[in-house]
């Protein structure tokens, strides 16, 4: 079992005062499962790579071990992959062997302990239940580029097909600390076997390792599931956890970055003419139940509910603190019931399939995928284009072009802070059309609020139709 961490910051020797372990010879541990080994297959000035060992005993594994053991599990007991796959042998080799440095602390360099670097992570032999395609929803939403080779399941018989396991690069510009600290939660998820008992204490672990990153990836789900061997008790205490101490405060930073962008726009009135073509183009549709995904505090839903054209309103969006204020403003507990009945609001992320969303007529992402990081782009598009599959999909992002309009916009600066891109209508036009054709669409582009000649209109639209 072996991985390999490569940074290549000048000096990149410096990578041994990040794990507390000289370069320039070879380190030896005790484990209760085998033994760890730390080595330098290179270590210059421009590049260097730390490797970490493992050493796994399946004898000594179950020396000693009590309880019912049939043939079949004796065996199974000595003869499995254990000692050669990643999996949660290596996060408790992790954090035992590089536990200084897994908790973002360095003595010798602590200022580069603090600093983002380019670190490259590659696992020789990793487990993927789940496939390719899940090993990518971990990692690439975290900001990771990700290149994954699948092993034969046998290479002499070609024809038994591809196994389970992959040899794994992830490449990104992170803290050490961070980059050890998600090999840590995620290997053993996709390995999905952890070799030892879980209770309270792994519930701590996950919320502590967690902390800032787990509460927003589109996947807690099954991150916190499969790490706490689908104990179901145990992972929704500990998702009510995460969401409880992260939330809060991005949901307050979202709306001082949101009211913020409600004024560069505001001289234009753009969010009301934004609704209102919004709304227009879902009547014209003639969809009678209708998503607003990403619905935030439900500036949109409200309109809709004044058209009495929409049977089925349903508000979706990730954060409870939004849902709660949608509900406040639209005064549902108070609203009278045939009204209510019209309304649903519901968390939910639109990075990953839900079967909630399947079978409306329409669906509004208004003002949405600009807060997406592009590796989250693609678990969107299939999300909403391949899974809900919305007979109409509108689209309203900003134009790029027409920032140069907003005197109160310093130049090169986003509307936003939390916008990840803010695309031309070149570049919003090319990803369009490349929806339509992946997932069989076809689309128009509306323009949305006063159009410049040079520069366009400030917000842009499409409408996707089956």
């Amino acid at each position: 079992m072996l991985l390999t961490i490569t940074s290549t910051t000048a000096p990149a020797t410096d990578l041994g005062y990040l794990l507390h372990k000289n370069p320039f010879r070879a380190h030896a541990f005790g484990l209760t499962f085998g033994k760890a080994h730390v080595f330098y297959p290179e270590a210059e000035s421009d590049r260097c790579t730390a490797a970490l060992l493992l050493d796994v005993d399946p004898i000594g594994l179950v020396r000693g071990r009590k309880g019912p053991a049939g043939e079949g599990r004796t065996l199974e007991q000595y003869v499995n992959d254990r000692p050669y796959v990643a999996s949660s042998f290596l996060s408790v080799a992790i954090a035992e062997v590089f536990g200084t440095a897994l908790s973002g602390r360095s003595k010798e360099r602590p200022e580069l302990a603090s600093r983002e670097l380019p670190l490259k992570a590659r696992l020789s032999v990793l487990p993927c239940g789940g496939g390719e395609a899940f090993l990518r929803r971990l990692f690439e939403p975290l900001g990771y580029e990700v290149s994954a080779q699948q092993h034969a399941l046998d290479e002499k018989n070609g024809d038994w097909g591809p196994s389970r396991y992959f040899t794994v690069t992830i490449t990104g510009t992170k803290r050490l600390c961070d980059l050890l600290t998600h090999l840590y939660v995620l290997v053993p998820v996709l390995d999905d076997d952890k070799h030892y008992w879980v209770g309270d204490d792994e519930v701590d672990k996950l919320v502590r390792r967690g902390e800032g990153w787990l509460a927003t990836h589109p996947e807690r789900e099954a991150i916190a599931r499969r790490y706490l061997k689908h104990q179901r008790s145990l992972a929704r205490d500990a998702l009510e956890r995460l969401m409880a101490d992260e939330l809060p405060a991005a949901d307050e930073l979202q709306a001082a970055h949101a009211q913020e962008e409600a004024e560069i726009e505001k001289r234009i009135s753009l969010n009301e003419q934004r609704i209102g073509t919004v709304i227009a183009a879902l009547k014209q549709s003639g969809a009678k139940r209708v998503l607003d995904l990403g619905c935030g505090e439900g500036q949109l839903v409200r309109a809709l509910l004044k058209e009495k054209s929409f049977d089925e309103i349903v508000g979706v969006d990730v954060s409870h603190r939004a849902l709660e204020i949608a509900s406040d403003r639209l005064r549902l507990e108070q609203m009278p019931e045939k009204q209510r009945e019209r309304i649903k609001l519901f968390q939910g992320s639109l990075m990953y399939r839900d079967r909630r969303l399947t079978g409306y007529e329409a669906a509004a992402v208004v003002e949405v995928i600009e807060h997406l990081e592009p590796p989250r782009l693609a678990a969107f598009e299939r999300a909403v284009f391949e899974f809900a599959r919305p007979g109409t999909v509108i689209v309203t992002t900003p134009n790029a072009e027409y920032n140069v309009k907003f005197e109160n916009l310093p130049a090169g600066r986003f509307r936003h802070k939390d916008h990840r891109f803010e695309w031309s209508r070149a570049e919003f036009e090319a990803w369009a059309r490349g929806i339509a054709d992946r997932f069989k669409y076809s689309v128009r582009f509306v323009a949305v609020g006063p159009e410049d000649a040079a520069v366009g209109p400030p917000t842009q639209m499409a409408m996707f139709a089956r």
